[in-house]
């Protein structure tokens, strides 16, 4: 008797201890990610919406994704700033290329002057989010702090960008066990790394490895740059005269539009030079880089692609900092197939072996869509390979589901912001007309189109075809990697076609106050 009632205290005990280790709590936008696509995303959403309840969760103990998550030495973006940063918010910096801390500090000014810090919770984890028809309502588990919470949302906006925070691409090199340096991934740079007077060598030719190379020169390391195939790298200025101009004769919101206009018009114009003339910019690739290292045959064996330029992303020096950290003597370059680690460093097919007290393997991304989160319609798995994509933005059998890429030929922010803007156009009509489904649906002659962001041939996006949804070459099925014919199209995006509407009798409208929480809709009220 009296064991049972202890048994049946402590069942209870137990029951009261899961009951507060979940908590739960209903919003009408539940937005995953709070970096450049999320902060875009709540802003236009809430532009166009205010009446909605929107929450960003964030995994990281910070909001700026991969701006907080990349710390290595000379980290930056090889877009330009105007482009990046968000046309409603100016940048009013000096400089056109800049670095990661300064793009942190952007986005950090953004929310506070937009007011979405209150919307953000950090260290929260999504770890499944499945849709009720039954209930027309998304229903999301994370995990913050060892806690268990869950969420009712009526849309959902992912915006984990596309590749994976925790894990790296890994090649597979042999031989780390015999190495007796050190091995690091720009990934996961050791705050307490010391690379002052040591030999650095840096695995690896794209972005990462073309702004990670001058950034060690520059700390007094012995750097090499080695990669298997050479890359094409275009030197720009920092600073860019014309924003000088625009900032001294328009207020900072005009100058930075006009600025974010010429820019991106200049990108869309130097890709398509790539594209359609590529003997002829390779030309003047090759001229550029042979008067900036001084030397034709350096640039034959280490800058002179096997091929196109924009087959494969195009990395951007400010200033010409590579070249320059070459020229001075302070980088060199070693173009070859790794063998595998040996004790003294990195052994190439040919014998050659690169000395090495570090090792930096730059060896690219693993890209991982949907943030890894665990998704499901009624219950069954949603496989994006099964899907096709709605202007980029949504995916076909999925409801209430939007989700941000950003472009691989030009700045993140400039597909991103089409997407928070079509998805901040798709909200309003649920609003409007009492609505609250939307789901694409994609026609039965579709055809089976082609794995979405495969327009470049990086091994980072050629590892990935496998996962990838589908895109066709026509509207609302496509997303041309092309912010002119995506950025015409999507404005102009009829609702209608391709995209069906409903209202469940189990939910009322989007948005209505009996979607809020009794906090939620004080804090409104008030």
């Amino acid at each position: 008797m009296t064991a049972d009632h202890a048994s049946s205290s402590d069942r209870a005990s137990d029951r009261a201890s899961d009951r507060a280790e979940h908590v739960s709590a209903q919003v009408d936008v539940l937005i995953v990610g709070a970096g450049l696509s999320g902060i875009n995303a709540a802003y236009r959403i809430l532009q166009a919406c205010p009446e909605l309840s929107v929450r960003i969760l964030e995994a990281r103990t910070e909001i700026g994704g991969t701006w907080d998550l990349f710390r290595y030495p000379g980290v930056r973006s090889d877009s330009d700033v105007y482009t990046l940063a968000f046309p409603f918010h100016p940048w009013t910096g000096q400089d056109s290329i800049v670095g990661g801390e300064q793009i942190w500090q952007y986005l950090h000014e953004v929310v506070q002057h937009s007011g979405l810090q209150d919307l953000i919770q950090l260290d929260t984890q999504v770890t499944s989010v499945d849709w009720s028809s039954s209930s027309a309502r998304w229903h999301v588990r994370a995990v913050s702090g060892g806690q268990s919470l869950r969420y009712t949302a009526r849309f959902l906006v992912m915006c984990t960008g596309y590749y994976d925070y925790d894990h790296p691409h890994d090649p597979g090199f042999q031989g780390l066990e015999d190495f007796d340096g050190t091995v690091v991934h720009p990934q996961h740079w050791p705050r307490d790394l010391e690379v002052a007077g040591r030999r650095v060598t840096v695995i690896g030719s794209g972005a990462t490895a073309v702004s990670l190379v001058p950034a060690l020169a520059e700390a007094g390391t012995q750097v090499t740059m080695l990669q298997r195939t050479p890359g094409y790298v275009l030197d720009l200025p920092s600073r860019d005269p014309l924003a000088d101009l625009a900032r001294r004769v328009l207020p900072p919101t005009a100058a930075h539009r006009a600025v974010r206009v010429k820019n991106a018009a200049l990108q869309w114009a130097f890709y398509q030079s790539c594209r359609r003339a590529p003997r002829l910019m390779q030309s003047m690739l090759r001229r550029r880089a042979v008067a900036a290292t001084g030397s034709e045959a350096f640039v034959d064996e280490h800058f002179t692609p096997p091929y196109d330029p924009w087959d494969q992303r195009l990395c951007v020096a400010p200033q010409g900092d590579l070249y320059a950290a070459i020229r001075a003597g302070r980088a060199g370059v070693v173009t070859g197939q790794v063998d595998r680690f040996v004790y003294e460093g990195v052994r190439l097919a040919d014998g050659r072996v690169v000395e090495a007290d570090i090792v930096v393997t730059a060896t690219g991304l693993r890209v991982l869509l949907l943030g890894g989160i665990e998704a499901s319609v009624d219950g069954r798995r949603i496989d994006p390979v099964a899907c096709h994509v709605y202007y980029g933005a949504m995916l076909s059998g999925v409801p209430n589901l939007a989700f941000s890429i950003g472009y691989v030929n030009q700045s993140w922010t400039l597909r991103s912001d089409l997407t928070a803007r079509l998805t901040a156009r798709v909200l309003r009509r649920l609003l409007d007309r009492g609505l609250d489904t939307v789901v694409p649906e994609a026609p039965d002659d579709v055809g089976p189109g082609r794995p979405l962001m495969t327009n470049l041939s990086s091994g980072y996006l050629a590892r990935a075809v496998h996962l990838m949804p589908r895109v066709t070459d026509a509207y609302p099925w496509a997303m041309a990697q092309n912010v002119v014919r995506d950025g015409w199209a999507t404005r102009r995006a009829d609702l209608d076609e391709g995209l069906r509407w409903s209202r469940s009798t189990a939910a009322g409208p989007a948005g209505h106050p009996g979607s809020r929480t009794p906090q939620e809709e004080a804090r409104r009220s008030s």
